[in-house]
Protein backbone atom coordinates (compact mmCIF):
# COMPACT_ATOMS: atom_id res chain seq x y z
CA UNK A 1 0.00 0.00 0.00
CA UNK A 2 2.93 2.37 0.56
CA UNK A 3 4.08 2.36 -3.09
CA UNK A 4 0.77 3.31 -4.73
CA UNK A 5 0.05 5.97 -2.15
CA UNK A 6 3.46 7.52 -2.77
CA UNK A 7 2.92 7.46 -6.51
CA UNK A 8 -0.52 9.04 -6.18
CA UNK A 9 0.93 11.73 -3.94
CA UNK A 10 3.69 12.51 -6.44
CA UNK A 11 1.16 12.72 -9.29
CA UNK A 12 -1.08 14.97 -7.22
CA UNK A 13 1.88 17.17 -6.40
CA UNK A 14 2.86 17.38 -10.06
CA UNK A 15 -0.72 18.31 -11.00
CA UNK A 16 -0.83 20.98 -8.32
CA UNK A 17 2.51 22.34 -9.49
CA UNK A 18 1.38 22.39 -13.11
CA UNK A 19 -1.72 24.38 -12.08
CA UNK A 20 0.25 26.71 -9.83
CA UNK A 21 3.04 27.62 -12.27
CA UNK A 22 0.77 29.31 -14.88
CA UNK A 23 -0.89 31.34 -12.12
CA UNK A 24 2.51 32.31 -10.75
CA UNK A 25 3.70 33.34 -14.21
CA UNK A 26 0.52 35.33 -14.76
CA UNK A 27 0.90 37.04 -11.38
CA UNK A 28 4.55 37.84 -12.12
CA UNK A 29 3.66 39.31 -15.52
CA UNK A 30 0.85 41.49 -14.15
CA UNK A 31 3.09 44.47 -13.18
CA UNK A 32 4.74 44.33 -16.59
CA UNK A 33 1.32 44.33 -18.29
CA UNK A 34 0.24 47.32 -16.20
CA UNK A 35 3.41 49.22 -17.08
CA UNK A 36 3.13 48.30 -20.75
CA UNK A 37 -0.52 49.33 -20.83
CA UNK A 38 0.26 52.67 -19.19
CA UNK A 39 3.16 53.17 -21.63
CA UNK A 40 0.93 52.55 -24.64
CA UNK A 41 -1.95 54.71 -23.40
CA UNK A 42 -0.11 57.78 -22.08
CA UNK A 43 1.89 60.12 -24.31
CA UNK A 44 2.77 62.12 -21.21
CA UNK A 45 4.38 59.07 -19.60
CA UNK A 46 6.40 58.35 -22.72
CA UNK A 47 7.62 61.96 -22.93
CA UNK A 48 8.62 62.05 -19.25
CA UNK A 49 10.33 58.66 -19.51
CA UNK A 50 12.25 59.69 -22.62
CA UNK A 51 13.26 62.96 -20.95
CA UNK A 52 14.37 61.09 -17.84
CA UNK A 53 16.43 58.61 -19.87
CA UNK A 54 18.12 61.31 -21.96
CA UNK A 55 18.71 63.45 -18.88
CA UNK A 56 20.34 60.53 -17.11
CA UNK A 57 22.62 59.91 -20.07
CA UNK A 58 23.58 63.57 -20.47
CA UNK A 59 24.04 64.20 -16.73
CA UNK A 60 26.03 60.98 -16.34
CA UNK A 61 28.37 61.84 -19.20
CA UNK A 62 28.73 65.41 -17.97
CA UNK A 63 29.33 64.28 -14.39
CA UNK A 64 31.92 61.68 -15.39
CA UNK A 65 33.72 64.19 -17.61
CA UNK A 66 33.76 66.96 -15.00
CA UNK A 67 34.73 64.66 -12.14
CA UNK A 68 37.54 63.16 -14.19
CA UNK A 69 38.86 66.58 -15.21
CA UNK A 70 38.67 67.94 -11.65
CA UNK A 71 40.25 64.81 -10.18
CA UNK A 72 43.01 64.70 -12.77
CA UNK A 73 43.76 68.39 -12.35
CA UNK A 74 43.83 68.21 -8.57
CA UNK A 75 45.96 65.06 -8.42
CA UNK A 76 48.25 66.16 -11.23
CA UNK A 77 49.16 69.37 -9.41
CA UNK A 78 49.84 67.48 -6.21
CA UNK A 79 51.82 64.81 -8.08
CA UNK A 80 54.02 67.40 -9.78
CA UNK A 81 54.82 69.00 -6.42
CA UNK A 82 55.46 65.58 -4.87
CA UNK A 83 57.83 64.56 -7.66
CA UNK A 84 59.73 67.84 -7.26
CA UNK A 85 60.09 67.33 -3.50
CA UNK A 86 61.09 63.68 -3.96
CA UNK A 87 63.66 64.57 -6.64
CA UNK A 88 65.19 67.22 -4.41
CA UNK A 89 65.33 64.77 -1.51
CA UNK A 90 66.94 62.04 -3.62
CA UNK A 91 69.56 64.48 -4.90
CA UNK A 92 70.28 65.72 -1.37
CA UNK A 93 70.60 62.18 -0.04
CA UNK A 94 72.89 61.21 -2.92
CA UNK A 95 75.18 64.19 -2.30
CA UNK A 96 75.34 63.42 1.40
CA UNK A 97 76.29 59.79 0.71
CA UNK A 98 78.86 60.80 -1.91
CA UNK A 99 80.88 62.97 0.49
CA UNK A 100 80.60 60.54 3.41
CA UNK A 101 83.95 59.03 4.54
CA UNK A 102 82.59 56.65 7.16
CA UNK A 103 83.46 52.96 6.94
CA UNK A 104 80.79 50.54 5.70
CA UNK A 105 79.83 49.34 9.18
CA UNK A 106 79.00 52.94 10.20
CA UNK A 107 77.17 53.80 6.97
CA UNK A 108 73.79 52.95 8.53
CA UNK A 109 74.15 55.90 10.88
CA UNK A 110 74.67 58.17 7.89
CA UNK A 111 71.48 56.78 6.21
CA UNK A 112 69.59 57.23 9.45
CA UNK A 113 70.71 60.83 9.69
CA UNK A 114 69.75 61.50 6.05
CA UNK A 115 66.29 59.98 6.45
CA UNK A 116 65.61 61.80 9.72
CA UNK A 117 66.61 65.07 8.07
CA UNK A 118 64.32 64.44 5.08
CA UNK A 119 61.44 63.30 7.28
CA UNK A 120 61.77 66.31 9.54
CA UNK A 121 61.29 68.65 6.59
CA UNK A 122 57.86 67.03 5.99
CA UNK A 123 56.52 68.03 9.40
CA UNK A 124 54.71 71.37 9.14
CA UNK A 125 53.66 71.44 12.80
CA UNK A 126 53.48 69.17 15.77
CA UNK A 127 49.68 68.97 15.69
CA UNK A 128 49.23 68.01 12.05
CA UNK A 129 50.16 64.83 10.21
CA UNK A 130 53.42 64.95 8.21
CA UNK A 131 53.24 65.86 4.55
CA UNK A 132 54.97 62.62 3.63
CA UNK A 133 56.62 59.53 5.05
CA UNK A 134 60.12 58.26 4.16
CA UNK A 135 60.96 54.63 3.45
CA UNK A 136 64.47 53.41 2.57
CA UNK A 137 64.85 49.89 1.18
CA UNK A 138 68.23 48.32 0.46
CA UNK A 139 70.09 45.10 0.02
CA UNK A 140 70.35 44.42 3.72
CA UNK A 141 66.54 44.41 4.02
CA UNK A 142 63.93 47.02 4.65
CA UNK A 143 64.44 49.81 7.12
CA UNK A 144 61.45 52.03 7.94
CA UNK A 145 61.99 55.47 9.35
CA UNK A 146 59.02 57.39 10.71
CA UNK A 147 57.65 54.12 12.06
CA UNK A 148 54.04 55.02 11.38
CA UNK A 149 54.05 53.50 7.83
CA UNK A 150 54.77 49.97 6.63
CA UNK A 151 57.26 49.18 3.84
CA UNK A 152 54.43 47.16 2.20
CA UNK A 153 52.95 50.50 1.15
CA UNK A 154 55.49 50.57 -1.68
CA UNK A 155 54.10 48.61 -4.68
CA UNK A 156 56.31 45.92 -6.18
CA UNK A 157 55.90 47.37 -9.67
CA UNK A 158 57.34 50.68 -8.49
CA UNK A 159 60.28 48.94 -6.83
CA UNK A 160 61.12 47.13 -10.06
CA UNK A 161 61.12 50.37 -12.03
CA UNK A 162 63.25 52.18 -9.45
CA UNK A 163 65.73 49.30 -9.24
CA UNK A 164 66.15 49.14 -13.04
CA UNK A 165 66.70 52.82 -13.84
CA UNK A 166 68.25 55.76 -12.05
CA UNK A 167 65.21 57.99 -12.47
CA UNK A 168 62.35 59.30 -10.37
CA UNK A 169 59.13 57.23 -10.68
CA UNK A 170 55.72 57.67 -9.11
CA UNK A 171 52.50 55.71 -8.72
CA UNK A 172 49.32 55.78 -6.67
CA UNK A 173 49.15 53.33 -3.80
CA UNK A 174 47.46 52.61 -0.50
CA UNK A 175 49.46 53.72 2.53
CA UNK A 176 49.32 51.16 5.34
CA UNK A 177 50.03 52.59 8.77
CA UNK A 178 51.21 50.43 11.60
CA UNK A 179 48.08 51.24 13.61
CA UNK A 180 45.96 49.54 10.90
CA UNK A 181 44.79 52.58 8.96
CA UNK A 182 44.84 52.63 5.17
CA UNK A 183 44.63 55.87 3.23
CA UNK A 184 45.14 56.60 -0.46
CA UNK A 185 48.60 57.89 -1.21
CA UNK A 186 51.20 58.73 -3.81
CA UNK A 187 54.51 56.86 -3.82
CA UNK A 188 57.52 58.60 -5.42
CA UNK A 189 60.92 56.94 -5.41
CA UNK A 190 64.40 57.05 -6.77
CA UNK A 191 67.72 55.21 -6.49
CA UNK A 192 70.72 56.34 -4.37
CA UNK A 193 74.19 54.80 -4.20
CA UNK A 194 76.72 54.83 -1.31
CA UNK A 195 80.50 55.37 -1.84
CA UNK A 196 81.10 51.61 -1.68
CA UNK A 197 78.72 50.77 -4.58
CA UNK A 198 75.72 49.75 -2.48
CA UNK A 199 72.28 50.59 -4.03
CA UNK A 200 69.37 51.84 -1.97
CA UNK A 201 65.76 52.84 -2.81
CA UNK A 202 64.46 56.07 -1.33
CA UNK A 203 60.65 56.49 -1.37
CA UNK A 204 58.45 59.43 -0.49
CA UNK A 205 54.90 58.41 0.50
CA UNK A 206 52.48 61.36 0.28
CA UNK A 207 49.03 60.79 1.88
CA UNK A 208 46.14 61.98 -0.31
CA UNK A 209 43.57 62.29 2.44
CA UNK A 210 42.83 65.95 1.83
CA UNK A 211 42.70 65.47 -1.90
CA UNK A 212 40.33 62.51 -1.47
CA UNK A 213 38.07 64.60 0.74
CA UNK A 214 38.09 67.36 -1.85
CA UNK A 215 37.27 64.90 -4.63
CA UNK A 216 34.45 63.37 -2.54
CA UNK A 217 33.04 66.83 -1.92
CA UNK A 218 33.19 67.63 -5.64
CA UNK A 219 31.53 64.31 -6.57
CA UNK A 220 28.80 64.87 -3.99
CA UNK A 221 28.16 68.34 -5.35
CA UNK A 222 28.05 67.01 -8.92
CA UNK A 223 25.68 64.18 -7.95
CA UNK A 224 23.39 66.59 -6.10
CA UNK A 225 23.39 69.01 -9.00
CA UNK A 226 22.75 66.15 -11.44
CA UNK A 227 19.77 64.85 -9.44
CA UNK A 228 18.31 68.34 -9.14
CA UNK A 229 18.84 68.90 -12.86
CA UNK A 230 17.11 65.61 -13.73
CA UNK A 231 14.18 66.44 -11.45
CA UNK A 232 13.94 69.89 -13.00
CA UNK A 233 14.04 68.50 -16.53
CA UNK A 234 11.37 65.90 -15.71
CA UNK A 235 9.20 68.60 -14.15
CA UNK A 236 9.61 70.75 -17.25
CA UNK A 237 8.83 67.76 -19.49
CA UNK A 238 5.72 66.97 -17.40
CA UNK A 239 4.57 70.58 -17.57
CA UNK A 240 5.13 70.86 -21.33
CA UNK A 241 3.57 67.46 -22.02
CA UNK A 242 0.60 68.33 -19.84
CA UNK A 243 0.05 71.60 -21.69
CA UNK A 244 0.08 69.70 -24.99
CA UNK A 245 -1.64 66.47 -23.98
CA UNK A 246 -4.50 67.98 -21.98
CA UNK A 247 -6.13 69.64 -25.02
CA UNK A 248 -5.56 66.46 -27.03
CA UNK A 249 -7.27 64.37 -24.35
CA UNK A 250 -10.11 66.87 -24.20
CA UNK A 251 -10.44 66.67 -27.97
CA UNK A 252 -10.49 62.86 -27.77
CA UNK A 253 -13.24 62.88 -25.13
CA UNK A 254 -15.31 65.37 -27.11
CA UNK A 255 -14.77 63.33 -30.30
CA UNK A 256 -16.01 60.21 -28.46
CA UNK A 257 -19.12 62.06 -27.30
CA UNK A 258 -19.59 63.43 -30.81
CA UNK A 259 -19.30 59.95 -32.32
CA UNK A 260 -21.79 58.67 -29.72
CA UNK A 261 -24.41 61.05 -31.09
CA UNK A 262 -23.92 64.22 -29.01
CA UNK A 263 -23.50 66.44 -32.05
CA UNK A 264 -23.56 69.67 -30.03
CA UNK A 265 -20.24 68.95 -28.29
CA UNK A 266 -17.53 71.56 -28.92
CA UNK A 267 -14.02 72.31 -27.66
CA UNK A 268 -13.26 75.40 -25.59
CA UNK A 269 -11.03 77.88 -27.44
CA UNK A 270 -8.46 79.66 -25.26
CA UNK A 271 -5.79 81.97 -26.59
CA UNK A 272 -4.47 82.23 -30.12
CA UNK A 273 -1.76 79.57 -30.22
CA UNK A 274 -1.62 76.34 -32.21
CA UNK A 275 -3.83 74.51 -29.73
CA UNK A 276 -6.45 77.23 -30.04
CA UNK A 277 -6.30 76.86 -33.82
CA UNK A 278 -6.72 73.10 -33.38
CA UNK A 279 -9.79 73.68 -31.21
CA UNK A 280 -11.26 76.12 -33.74
CA UNK A 281 -10.63 73.69 -36.62
CA UNK A 282 -12.19 70.86 -34.60
CA UNK A 283 -15.27 72.96 -33.84
CA UNK A 284 -15.62 73.94 -37.48
CA UNK A 285 -15.37 70.30 -38.52
CA UNK A 286 -17.92 69.30 -35.87
CA UNK A 287 -20.32 72.03 -37.02
CA UNK A 288 -19.95 70.93 -40.64
CA UNK A 289 -20.49 67.28 -39.74
CA UNK A 290 -23.49 68.17 -37.59
CA UNK A 291 -25.03 70.07 -40.48
CA UNK A 292 -24.39 67.27 -42.96
CA UNK A 293 -25.59 64.59 -40.54
CA UNK A 294 -28.74 66.62 -39.95
CA UNK A 295 -29.34 66.82 -43.67
CA UNK A 296 -28.78 63.10 -44.06
CA UNK A 297 -31.10 62.34 -41.15
CA UNK A 298 -33.80 64.53 -42.66
CA UNK A 299 -33.32 62.84 -46.02
CA UNK A 300 -33.40 59.41 -44.39
CA UNK A 301 -36.58 60.26 -42.49
CA UNK A 302 -38.17 61.52 -45.68
CA UNK A 303 -37.11 58.35 -47.49
CA UNK A 304 -38.39 56.12 -44.71
CA UNK A 305 -41.65 58.05 -44.55
CA UNK A 306 -42.00 57.82 -48.31
CA UNK A 307 -41.45 54.05 -48.32
CA UNK A 308 -43.87 53.59 -45.44
CA UNK A 309 -46.52 55.81 -47.01
CA UNK A 310 -46.19 54.19 -50.41
CA UNK A 311 -46.37 50.72 -48.89
CA UNK A 312 -49.50 51.60 -46.97
CA UNK A 313 -51.12 53.42 -49.87
CA UNK A 314 -50.49 50.48 -52.20
CA UNK A 315 -52.39 48.21 -49.86
CA UNK A 316 -55.80 49.53 -50.98
CA UNK A 317 -55.36 49.14 -54.77
CA UNK A 318 -53.56 45.85 -54.20
CA UNK A 319 -56.55 44.54 -52.25
CA UNK A 320 -58.89 45.53 -55.07
CA UNK A 321 -56.66 43.99 -57.71
CA UNK A 322 -56.26 40.88 -55.54
CA UNK A 323 -60.05 40.43 -55.33
CA UNK A 324 -60.43 40.77 -59.08
CA UNK A 325 -57.49 38.46 -59.73
CA UNK A 326 -58.92 35.83 -57.36
CA UNK A 327 -62.21 35.87 -59.28
CA UNK A 328 -60.36 35.47 -62.56
CA UNK A 329 -58.11 32.78 -61.11
CA UNK A 330 -61.09 30.76 -59.86
CA UNK A 331 -62.65 30.96 -63.32
CA UNK A 332 -59.46 30.30 -65.29
CA UNK A 333 -60.82 26.96 -66.57
CA UNK A 334 -63.42 28.79 -68.64
CA UNK A 335 -60.84 30.80 -70.59
CA UNK A 336 -58.79 29.90 -73.61
CA UNK A 337 -55.21 28.62 -72.93
CA UNK A 338 -53.52 32.00 -73.52
CA UNK A 339 -55.88 33.86 -71.19
CA UNK A 340 -55.65 31.10 -68.60
CA UNK A 341 -51.84 31.35 -68.59
CA UNK A 342 -52.08 35.12 -68.26
CA UNK A 343 -54.36 34.76 -65.22
CA UNK A 344 -51.92 32.34 -63.59
CA UNK A 345 -49.01 34.75 -64.17
CA UNK A 346 -51.07 37.60 -62.76
CA UNK A 347 -51.84 35.59 -59.62
CA UNK A 348 -48.16 34.65 -59.11
CA UNK A 349 -46.92 38.21 -59.56
CA UNK A 350 -49.60 39.53 -57.20
CA UNK A 351 -48.35 37.07 -54.57
CA UNK A 352 -44.82 38.33 -55.08
CA UNK A 353 -45.96 41.97 -55.03
CA UNK A 354 -47.79 41.39 -51.76
CA UNK A 355 -44.73 39.75 -50.25
CA UNK A 356 -42.62 42.71 -51.40
CA UNK A 357 -45.00 45.18 -49.74
CA UNK A 358 -44.89 43.15 -46.54
CA UNK A 359 -41.09 43.18 -46.53
CA UNK A 360 -41.02 46.91 -47.27
CA UNK A 361 -43.30 47.58 -44.33
CA UNK A 362 -41.07 45.44 -42.11
CA UNK A 363 -37.96 47.29 -43.30
CA UNK A 364 -39.67 50.64 -42.63
CA UNK A 365 -40.39 49.52 -39.06
CA UNK A 366 -36.71 48.70 -38.56
CA UNK A 367 -35.65 52.02 -40.07
CA UNK A 368 -38.03 53.91 -37.83
CA UNK A 369 -36.89 51.98 -34.74
CA UNK A 370 -40.41 50.70 -34.15
CA UNK A 371 -39.63 46.99 -34.35
CA UNK A 372 -40.43 45.21 -31.08
CA UNK A 373 -39.05 41.93 -29.77
CA UNK A 374 -41.48 39.52 -28.13
CA UNK A 375 -39.07 37.21 -26.32
CA UNK A 376 -39.96 33.97 -24.65
CA UNK A 377 -38.08 30.78 -23.86
CA UNK A 378 -38.12 28.56 -26.91
CA UNK A 379 -36.30 25.51 -28.19
CA UNK A 380 -34.37 26.54 -31.30
CA UNK A 381 -34.43 22.92 -32.50
CA UNK A 382 -38.21 23.15 -32.95
CA UNK A 383 -37.81 26.28 -35.07
CA UNK A 384 -35.24 24.56 -37.29
CA UNK A 385 -37.39 21.43 -37.74
CA UNK A 386 -40.40 23.56 -38.65
CA UNK A 387 -38.43 25.47 -41.29
CA UNK A 388 -36.87 22.29 -42.72
CA UNK A 389 -40.25 20.60 -43.01
CA UNK A 390 -41.64 23.60 -44.90
CA UNK A 391 -38.60 23.80 -47.23
CA UNK A 392 -38.43 20.09 -48.01
CA UNK A 393 -40.70 20.27 -51.12
CA UNK A 394 -38.52 23.04 -52.58
CA UNK A 395 -35.37 21.00 -51.85
CA UNK A 396 -36.88 17.98 -53.58
CA UNK A 397 -37.74 20.13 -56.59
CA UNK A 398 -34.14 21.41 -56.72
CA UNK A 399 -32.65 17.94 -56.27
CA UNK A 400 -31.12 18.78 -52.89
CA UNK A 401 -31.42 17.02 -49.56
CA UNK A 402 -31.78 18.88 -46.27
CA UNK A 403 -29.54 17.33 -43.60
CA UNK A 404 -30.32 18.40 -40.03
CA UNK A 405 -27.81 18.04 -37.20
CA UNK A 406 -29.24 19.04 -33.82
CA UNK A 407 -28.07 18.24 -30.29
CA UNK A 408 -29.87 15.77 -28.07
CA UNK A 409 -30.30 18.30 -25.28
CA UNK A 410 -32.77 21.18 -25.75
CA UNK A 411 -31.28 24.39 -27.16
CA UNK A 412 -33.37 26.79 -25.11
CA UNK A 413 -33.05 30.56 -25.55
CA UNK A 414 -35.10 33.70 -24.95
CA UNK A 415 -36.05 34.56 -28.55
CA UNK A 416 -38.83 35.87 -30.71
CA UNK A 417 -39.71 32.58 -32.41
CA UNK A 418 -41.38 34.31 -35.38
CA UNK A 419 -38.30 36.36 -36.20
CA UNK A 420 -35.84 33.49 -35.67
CA UNK A 421 -38.00 31.30 -37.92
CA UNK A 422 -37.92 34.01 -40.57
CA UNK A 423 -34.10 34.20 -40.36
CA UNK A 424 -33.63 30.44 -40.66
CA UNK A 425 -36.20 30.19 -43.46
CA UNK A 426 -34.36 32.85 -45.47
CA UNK A 427 -31.03 31.09 -44.96
CA UNK A 428 -32.37 27.63 -45.84
CA UNK A 429 -34.30 28.80 -48.92
CA UNK A 430 -31.28 30.75 -50.21
CA UNK A 431 -29.03 27.73 -49.62
CA UNK A 432 -31.41 25.47 -51.57
CA UNK A 433 -31.72 27.97 -54.41
CA UNK A 434 -27.95 28.48 -54.73
CA UNK A 435 -26.92 24.95 -53.75
CA UNK A 436 -26.70 23.63 -57.33
CA UNK A 437 -28.51 20.43 -56.35
CA UNK A 438 -26.04 19.53 -53.55
CA UNK A 439 -26.99 18.69 -49.99
CA UNK A 440 -27.71 21.52 -47.55
CA UNK A 441 -26.69 20.93 -43.92
CA UNK A 442 -28.40 22.75 -41.05
CA UNK A 443 -26.56 22.49 -37.72
CA UNK A 444 -27.65 23.59 -34.25
CA UNK A 445 -25.35 23.85 -31.23
CA UNK A 446 -25.52 25.51 -27.82
CA UNK A 447 -23.26 26.32 -24.89
CA UNK A 448 -23.79 28.07 -21.57
CA UNK A 449 -24.18 31.52 -23.11
CA UNK A 450 -25.34 31.22 -26.73
CA UNK A 451 -27.20 29.16 -29.31
CA UNK A 452 -25.98 28.99 -32.92
CA UNK A 453 -27.45 27.77 -36.21
CA UNK A 454 -25.34 27.26 -39.35
CA UNK A 455 -26.65 26.64 -42.86
CA UNK A 456 -24.04 25.12 -45.18
CA UNK A 457 -24.40 24.74 -48.93
CA UNK A 458 -21.97 23.52 -51.60
CA UNK A 459 -23.05 25.77 -54.43
CA UNK A 460 -21.33 28.57 -56.29
CA UNK A 461 -20.09 30.23 -53.11
CA UNK A 462 -19.12 33.88 -52.74
CA UNK A 463 -16.39 35.81 -54.48
CA UNK A 464 -13.91 37.90 -52.46
CA UNK A 465 -15.70 40.99 -51.17
CA UNK A 466 -19.22 39.66 -51.71
CA UNK A 467 -19.62 38.53 -48.11
CA UNK A 468 -20.00 42.20 -47.13
CA UNK A 469 -22.70 42.73 -49.78
CA UNK A 470 -25.05 39.80 -49.30
CA UNK A 471 -27.02 41.68 -46.63
CA UNK A 472 -27.52 44.76 -48.80
CA UNK A 473 -31.04 45.37 -49.94
CA UNK A 474 -31.92 44.00 -53.39
CA UNK A 475 -28.35 42.74 -53.95
CA UNK A 476 -27.77 39.66 -56.13
CA UNK A 477 -24.58 37.63 -56.44
CA UNK A 478 -25.43 37.01 -60.10
CA UNK A 479 -27.67 39.72 -61.63
CA UNK A 480 -28.57 37.34 -64.45
CA UNK A 481 -29.99 34.75 -62.04
CA UNK A 482 -33.78 34.81 -61.82
CA UNK A 483 -35.56 34.67 -58.46
CA UNK A 484 -37.17 31.30 -59.12
CA UNK A 485 -38.43 31.03 -55.56
CA UNK A 486 -40.17 34.38 -55.68
CA UNK A 487 -37.80 36.22 -53.34
CA UNK A 488 -38.06 39.97 -52.87
CA UNK A 489 -34.37 40.76 -52.38
CA UNK A 490 -34.99 41.96 -48.82
CA UNK A 491 -34.89 38.64 -46.98
CA UNK A 492 -31.28 38.77 -45.78
CA UNK A 493 -31.56 42.46 -44.89
CA UNK A 494 -34.56 41.70 -42.70
CA UNK A 495 -32.75 38.66 -41.27
CA UNK A 496 -29.80 40.86 -40.32
CA UNK A 497 -32.08 43.34 -38.56
CA UNK A 498 -33.85 40.48 -36.75
CA UNK A 499 -30.48 39.18 -35.54
CA UNK A 500 -29.48 42.67 -34.37
CA UNK A 501 -32.77 43.01 -32.54
CA UNK A 502 -31.87 39.86 -30.56
CA UNK A 503 -28.39 41.23 -29.82
CA UNK A 504 -26.94 38.42 -31.93
CA UNK A 505 -24.61 37.91 -34.87
CA UNK A 506 -25.46 37.01 -38.45
CA UNK A 507 -22.25 36.14 -40.27
CA UNK A 508 -21.32 34.59 -43.60
CA UNK A 509 -18.34 32.77 -45.05
CA UNK A 510 -17.96 31.91 -48.70
CA UNK A 511 -15.40 30.88 -51.28
CA UNK A 512 -15.83 30.33 -55.01
CA UNK A 513 -16.38 26.65 -55.76
CA UNK A 514 -16.56 25.74 -52.06
CA UNK A 515 -20.06 27.02 -51.32
CA UNK A 516 -20.98 29.23 -48.39
CA UNK A 517 -22.04 28.99 -44.77
CA UNK A 518 -24.23 31.38 -42.80
CA UNK A 519 -24.08 31.42 -39.01
CA UNK A 520 -26.72 32.83 -36.69
CA UNK A 521 -25.73 33.26 -33.04
CA UNK A 522 -28.11 34.55 -30.35
CA UNK A 523 -27.62 34.81 -26.58
CA UNK A 524 -29.47 32.40 -24.36
CA UNK A 525 -30.69 35.28 -22.19
CA UNK A 526 -32.15 38.36 -23.85
CA UNK A 527 -29.90 41.38 -23.42
CA UNK A 528 -26.64 39.48 -22.84
CA UNK A 529 -23.53 40.41 -24.81
CA UNK A 530 -22.06 37.71 -27.01
CA UNK A 531 -18.36 36.85 -26.71
CA UNK A 532 -18.16 33.61 -28.71
CA UNK A 533 -20.23 31.22 -30.78
CA UNK A 534 -20.74 27.46 -30.20
CA UNK A 535 -20.15 26.82 -33.93
CA UNK A 536 -17.27 27.78 -36.17
CA UNK A 537 -17.92 30.17 -39.01
CA UNK A 538 -15.56 28.38 -41.39
CA UNK A 539 -16.76 24.83 -42.21
CA UNK A 540 -14.72 21.86 -41.00
CA UNK A 541 -14.31 20.38 -44.49
CA UNK A 542 -12.74 23.60 -45.76
CA UNK A 543 -10.62 24.34 -42.70
CA UNK A 544 -8.68 21.13 -43.31
CA UNK A 545 -7.40 22.65 -46.52
CA UNK A 546 -4.84 24.79 -44.76
CA UNK A 547 -6.89 27.87 -43.90
CA UNK A 548 -5.21 30.00 -41.29
CA UNK A 549 -5.43 33.42 -39.63
CA UNK A 550 -8.78 33.94 -37.98
CA UNK A 551 -8.32 37.71 -38.22
CA UNK A 552 -9.85 37.68 -41.72
CA UNK A 553 -13.25 36.88 -40.22
CA UNK A 554 -13.61 40.31 -38.64
CA UNK A 555 -15.08 41.38 -35.32
CA UNK A 556 -18.61 41.07 -33.94
CA UNK A 557 -20.80 44.13 -33.93
CA UNK A 558 -22.91 45.66 -31.21
CA UNK A 559 -25.67 48.24 -31.32
CA UNK A 560 -24.91 51.32 -29.22
CA UNK A 561 -27.69 53.75 -28.32
CA UNK A 562 -26.35 56.93 -26.64
CA UNK A 563 -28.30 58.17 -23.64
CA UNK A 564 -28.26 61.81 -24.73
CA UNK A 565 -28.77 61.25 -28.44
CA UNK A 566 -31.97 62.20 -30.21
CA UNK A 567 -31.80 59.19 -32.49
CA UNK A 568 -30.21 55.77 -32.15
CA UNK A 569 -26.77 55.25 -33.62
CA UNK A 570 -25.52 51.93 -34.86
CA UNK A 571 -21.77 51.42 -34.78
CA UNK A 572 -19.43 48.56 -35.35
CA UNK A 573 -18.01 48.42 -31.83
CA UNK A 574 -16.45 45.02 -31.31
CA UNK A 575 -16.28 43.40 -27.90
CA UNK A 576 -13.53 40.97 -27.12
CA UNK A 577 -12.66 38.97 -30.21
CA UNK A 578 -14.31 35.58 -30.22
CA UNK A 579 -12.05 32.54 -30.37
CA UNK A 580 -12.68 31.59 -33.99
CA UNK A 581 -10.95 28.36 -34.95
CA UNK A 582 -9.65 29.37 -38.37
CA UNK A 583 -10.19 31.68 -41.30
CA UNK A 584 -10.15 31.45 -45.09
CA UNK A 585 -7.20 31.98 -47.34
CA UNK A 586 -6.55 35.19 -49.27
CA UNK A 587 -8.89 34.11 -52.06
CA UNK A 588 -11.73 33.34 -49.69
CA UNK A 589 -14.31 35.86 -48.50
CA UNK A 590 -15.36 35.74 -44.87
CA UNK A 591 -16.68 38.69 -42.96
CA UNK A 592 -18.97 39.57 -40.09
CA UNK A 593 -21.60 42.13 -40.98
CA UNK A 594 -22.19 45.20 -38.83
CA UNK A 595 -23.53 47.53 -41.54
CA UNK A 596 -25.69 50.57 -40.85
CA UNK A 597 -29.23 49.96 -41.94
Amino acid sequence: MIGPVSGDGAAAGADALSRFLPRLAQWAMRPWRLVRGAWRRSIQLRVITATLALSLVVVSLLGVTLSRQITDGLLQAHADAAVADAAAGVDSAQRTLAVSDRPPDELRQTLTSIVETLAASGNTSAASDPLYEIVVLGGEGARTYRSAVSPLSVPDALRERVADEERIFRTYTSMRYLDGREVPGLAVGGQITDPYGGDYELYYLFPLTEQQQTIDLVLTALATAGVLLIVLLCALAWLVARQVVTPVRLAARIAERFSAGNLAERMAVRGRDDLARLAMSFNQMAASLQHQIGQLEDLSRMQQQFVSDVSHELRTPLTTVRMAADVLYESRGQFDPITERSVELLQAQLDRFEALLTDLLEISRFDAGAAALNSERYDVRDVVHKVVDAATPLAVEKGSELVVDVPVEPAMAEIDARRIERIVRNLVVNAVEHGEGHDVRVTVAADDHAVAVTVRDHGVGLKPGESSLVFHRFWRADPARARTTGGTGLGLSIALEDARLHGGWLQVWGEPGEGSQFRLTVPRLAGDDLRSSPLALVPEDVRDGGLVDASAIGAPYRRIVPAESDSPVTSAAPPEVEPAPAAPSASASAEEVGRHA
